[in-house]
């Protein structure tokens, strides 16, 4: 995991559906989900303070107290529970931030904490990363990150010295970060981590145009970016662009392999990646993501057909975005 020194499984465990935003996951679903991953061999948890205001936090807690000898890295994030401007990212801020953080997990110290999509001149700023440094200079965090909305985001991270890794969305539907994010990550040691890899479930196959989600699921109520950054939700691909384009990929998959499968795979054969986080709801699909770390590596035939549907049917609407 770049900077910070910790191997991390290279499928990771991503539990915003165990917070809020996916529809109801209740109590005992979320902890299922938590002991399939880690059963699995998942070593790496990513969640947020807002992730049900905390409760994504607290999940992961409760299950990790009862297994003090589970070697889990956990990162959090912090900073979406204010109004995003510049001057809310202060070091009094982080503080409050990470204490929550810190009770809500029950540690002392955070394995990694991330600046969670702030506005951009952020990343620009030599006073937030002086405090992010001082939260390790205090031991608050072993290691801090920055989860980023844009490619050009991603790389001004990335030339700064203590940044551990970068969080990024990554998949078949959003391949910018290739050409320029990851070989820079790559050279700075940076470490990358993927997320919404399945853009937001539609590179499982399983949607179709007439498929209804959840009032209380972002998938309802940001299609147009009407709640946060319109990325976040089927990667910012129209939703029945990408229903169309997922059928395609499905058709890609080789024999014995889903396509969300594929896609995990995928990313995770891209050099420079160090874990990507696809999210799930029930243990079969937590069981299920973590076995695409042993799919064989991809054919050239199926890269080629992969970059191609993305050229063809994807790239004119992300990249100039993101």
């Amino acid at each position: 995991m770049g900077r910070t020194g910790r191997q991390v499984s290279v499928i990771g465990l991503g539990t915003w559906q165990l917070g809020a935003d996916w529809g109801d996951v209740d109590d005992k679903d979320a902890l299922a989900v938590l002991e399939a991953a880690a059963e699995a061999g998942v070593t790496f948890f990513d969640t947020a303070d807002v992730y049900g205001d905390g409760r994504s936090e607290q999940t992961i807690a409760r299950f990790l107290k009862d297994r003090p000898d589970l070697r889990v890295t956990v990162a959090t994030k912090m900073g979406r529970r204010v109004e995003q401007i510049p001057r809310n990212y202060v070091l009094d801020n982080f503080r409050e931030w990470n204490d929550r953080s810190r009770r809500n997990l029950g540690t002392d110290r955070l394995d990694l904490v991330q600046l969670h999509c702030p506005p951009t001149p952020v990343y620009s700023s030599d006073e937030v990363f002086d405090a992010l440094d001082t939260l390790v200079a205090e031991e608050r965090i072993a290691a801090y990150g920055v989860s980023v909305e844009t490619a050009e985001e991603a790389l001004t991270a990335i030339a700064r010295p203590n940044v551990a890794s970068v969080q990024i969305i990554l998949n078949p539907f959003r391949m910018k970060p290739l050409r320029r994010v990851l070989p820079a990550a790559r050279e700075a040691g940076v470490g990358i981590i993927a997320r919404v890899p399945l853009a937001s479930g539609l590179l499982s196959g399983k949607y179709t145009k007439d498929t209804v989600f959840a009032e209380n699921d972002h998938r309802t109520f940001n299609r147009h970016g009407e709640a946060f950054d319109q990325g976040e939700t089927f990667s910012g691909v129209d939703y029945a662009t990408g229903v169309e384009a997922a059928a395609e990929f499905a058709a890609l998959a080789p024999e014995g392999v889903t396509p969300a499968q594929l896609a995990l795979a995928w990313i995770v054969q891209q050099p420079g990646v160090t874990t990507v986080i696809p999210g799930a709801r029930n243990p079969e699909q937590a069981r299920a993501n973590a076995a695409a770390a042993e799919v064989p590596e991809l054919s050239p035939e199926t890269l080629a057909a992969i970059t191609d549907l993305y050229d063809r049917r994807i790239k004119d609407q992300v990249e100039n975005r993101w």
